[in-house]
């Protein structure tokens, strides 16, 4: 098989190649590139594992970041064992095909405990004194050791949080380097997530983003130059594409004041208490899952959630366009219109928002939080609270970072639906001239178009 790099540059679209990014832009121009119909929902887990096998999420089982785990009557995002996809990945299938065939992830997801050769993925000490401290999960297991000892430490902070920055791409760009000379595995995937970021805080503000612009395609240079002197053809592309929004849905609220969610108050705070609950949603940026006790209430709520100002449409799961079809979907899905997107809150009161509300905790929160790349624009002195903070931890003290903002209105962009203009559509770019190419392809295809890569005969 032919040695193969598929870069994901998460965000990227048609929309944004220009003149921020003179190097994809000459990519696209001299080689073949097709627009992605995104699958649905256009979230990083559901969209990855979509790719990775194939299939659609009533296949493979990842209908989202997170859903209601109901066995346990938890909300769990951001899980990391390979065992949830329920579809052979293509690097399983493409052994069967060549025994010689190898496979490197690099924080791809659902990364651990995965049939790969050879994986890297985010994995933090979590210490008893309540510090987190930045790690990685390896496959080989000295790989982790080896990596961090010539590149240093994994930049946890500057991967996700108010202080994410290019850096944590550039490592994972090294990374990727260190372990292809290591082992010249046939297939490589590469997760650039830098762009992402930027695109959720400020939305398609090229005032603002033209500088990430400009540091993930100076990095895409630098990765594809590598690849090339390898003799390893490279792949681009991304998950989805986000676009402006300007209006947080609060839609956990909604379903409270009709009743139907419940919550436990403990120190004076309150949590979701799923399992008690006759109607909660899990909320992923532009979709909800909506996991309802009693299904012959599911028509009243649908009444309830289209009244919410921002929700366009609500499904049923077996609805068969969308491909949802799974247990672990919800009853019904919310899906928010072009400006508005959905947050988790569930509190109606500020004063008794958990703890974790307000810090950077993607585990304990029941949906996924944006605003969690934000510190309060209004607090002169957050800067100096937060080093302050920082100097505790470090010195052993028991410190909550609770730096977060409950400010839903900060965040310009988002993504989930599938968006009306094709140009806000994630994208695939290969480093050649191709007759396979197509103008648009639905989710489903990338995995073919990543086997035909590596099986490909010469010339073509």
């Amino acid at each position: 098989m032919n040695r193969t790099a598929v870069i994901n540059v998460v965000g990227l679209t048609h929309r944004l190649i220009g003149e921020h990014t003179p190097f994809i832009k000459s990519m696209m121009e001299a080689g073949s590139w097709t627009k992605i119909t995104p699958v649905f929902p256009a979230v990083t887990c559901s969209a990855q594992s979509t790719y990775l096998t194939g299939k659609w999420p009533k296949d493979h089982g990842i209908v989202g970041n997170g859903w209601y785990f109901k066995e346990e009557h938890e909300v769990k995002f951001w899980r990391q064992s390979n065992s949830l996809v329920q579809a052979d990945k293509i690097w399983e299938t493409c052994k069967e095909e060549d025994p010689h065939f190898s496979c490197a992830n690099l924080f791809w997801w659902y990364n651990m405990y995965s049939s790969v050769d050879y994986s890297v993925t985010p994995r933090p000490n979590y210490l008893a004194d309540g510090r987190k401290i930045p790690d990685i999960y390896t496959h080989p297991a000295e790989l982790r050791d080896s990596l961090q000892e010539e590149l240093g430490q994994f930049p946890l902070f500057s991967f996700w949080g108010p202080r994410t920055n290019i850096k944590s791409s550039q490592w994972i760009a090294k990374a990727a380097y260190r372990t292809d000379e290591i082992y010249s595995p046939t297939l490589s995937l590469v997760y650039i997530p830098h762009l992402d970021y930027a695109l959720q805080k400020y939305g398609l503000d090229f005032s603002r983003i033209g500088k990430d612009l400009m540091e993930v395609d100076a990095l895409v240079k630098d990765l594809v130059s590598f690849y090339r002197k390898r003799n390893v053809q490279v792949m681009l592309l991304s998950e989805y594409g986000i676009t402006d929004v300007s209006r947080p849905v609060h839609i956990n609220r909604a379903l409270r004041e009709k009743g139907l969610l419940s919550v436990r108050t403990e120190r004076g705070l309150e949590l979701l208490d799923a399992g008690a609950s006759k109607a909660f949603a899990v909320a992923d940026h532009q979709i909800a899952h909506i996991y309802i006790k009693d299904r012959s209430e599911v028509e009243d709520i649908r009444s309830i959630l289209k009244a919410i100002p921002g929700v366009e449409k609500v499904y049923e799961k077996s609805d068969a366009s969308l491909q949802l079809d799974h247990e672990r979907s919800g009853d019904l899905i919310a899906v928010a219109d072009a400006s508005s997107w959905f947050t988790y809150y569930y509190w109606q009161d500020d004063k008794k928002a958990p703890d974790f509300a307000r810090c950077v905790d993607i585990h304990r929160k029941p949906g996924y939080d944006p605003v969690e790349l934000f510190t309060n624009p209004k607090d002169p002195f957050v800067s100096l609270k937060v080093i302050w903070k920082l100097i505790r931890k470090k010195l052993g003290f028991r410190t909550l970072m609770n730096v977060i903002p409950l400010q839903a209105d900060l965040v310009k962009g988002s993504h989930g639906r599938i968006p009306e203009d094709t140009e806000d559509h994630p994208m695939l770019i290969l480093d050649a001239a191709s007759d396979l190419f197509e103008e648009s392809i639905p989710a489903v295809r990338v995995h073919e178009m990543i086997k035909q890569q590596l099986t490909k005969k010469p010339g073509r």
